[in-house]
């Protein structure tokens, strides 16, 4: 699916409800969830321990850091839309996210995003409430589904 162009933060009250689309596939390595290991100080064996997880772990690998899925949604969304006409964009939050699966190294993940809400901000902004769900290819279950906030700002 082609990123989506938007004239405006005004113009995404109109796409409320819809999906907006849905990303290119990146590989979680295991360099990169070593880096989020040294970036957040949670070195927890499941996550940076290749020898230990190949005997320990299910599939024998380790897996990425919860956090380290939800740390993806802002490049994943640079991939889904863009707002053409904005002087700037501040994340504001999240209000629901669940891990409900895990990504072992060597996956490749994507997001999905649908607009839920978009209400106007003092400042000429506009808040959008996005549903994401972090997709795993090749399997049913995503890593994760979440609701994240960002205001964009005309």
């Amino acid at each position: 699916m082609a990123k989506r162009e938007v004239s405006d933060p005004q113009a995404m009250k109109a796409l409320i409800g819809q999906e907006l689309g849905v990303s290119d596939w990146i590989e979680v390595t295991q360099e990169r969830i070593d880096k989020f290991a040294e970036a957040t100080g949670d070195f927890q064996w499941i996550h940076c321990d290749v020898e230990r997880a190949k005997k320990e772990m299910p599939n024998g690998k380790t897996i990425a850091h919860g956090y380290l899925t939800l740390s993806l949604i802002p490049m994943f969304g640079h991939d889904v839309i863009n707002v053409t006409n904005k002087s700037r964009g501040l994340n504001y939050g999240s209000n629901k996210v669940r891990f409900t699966n895990t990504v072992p190294s060597g996956s490749r993940v994507r997001g999905r995003a649908k607009l839920v809400g978009a209400d106007d901000m003092p400042g000429n902004g506009v808040r959008m409430t996005y549903e994401w769900t972090v997709e795993i290819e090749g399997q049913t279950r995503p890593a994760c589904v979440a609701e994240t906030m960002g205001i964009v700002y005309a």
